[in-house]
């Protein structure tokens, strides 16, 4: 009876490793290394409007930097002008602007978003994540 209930044990186990290591394999190959996933998410963020606006008011402000360079003779104004543009950043906009983005971004927004923390959860606890 005790070699039974030792074996249930054993088959158990291994079928739990088996599914760990097949998801980590998954999701390691086919998640992270892979940039068909990126390049399809990129294809369906082309559609997004209001990466049209800001890519519309970044270069109008790139344009205004380009004037001013010859007008402005402080260093400083110019360094911070450009920090500023530098640390604008699209998807920051995204989010920012959530309940105007369509459907499919908040989608795809939502989705890497919730990989990295339960990336962040699971490893730091020590859990097969990759």
């Amino acid at each position: 009876m005790e070699d039974a209930h030792l074996w249930k044990v054993v088959q158990f186990s291994l079928c739990t490793r088996l599914i760990a290591i097949v998801l980590q394999v998954l999701t390691r190959f086919l998640c992270s290394s892979s940039p068909v996933l990126y390049w399809f998410c990129a294809h369906l963020l082309q559609k997004e409007p209001l990466l049209d606006e800001y890519s519309c008011k970044l270069s109008s402000c790139t344009t205004r930097l380009q004037a001013d360079d010859t007008s402005s003779t402080s260093a400083i104004s110019l360094i911070d002008r450009s920090w500023k543009n530098a640390m604008s950043n699209s998807i920051t906009e995204l989010f920012l602007n959530w309940k105007k983005c369509t459907s499919t971004t908040r989608c795809i927004l939502g989705y890497f978003l919730s990989y990295w923390m339960l990336g962040l959860l699971l490893h730091c606890n020590f859990l097969p994540w990759t």
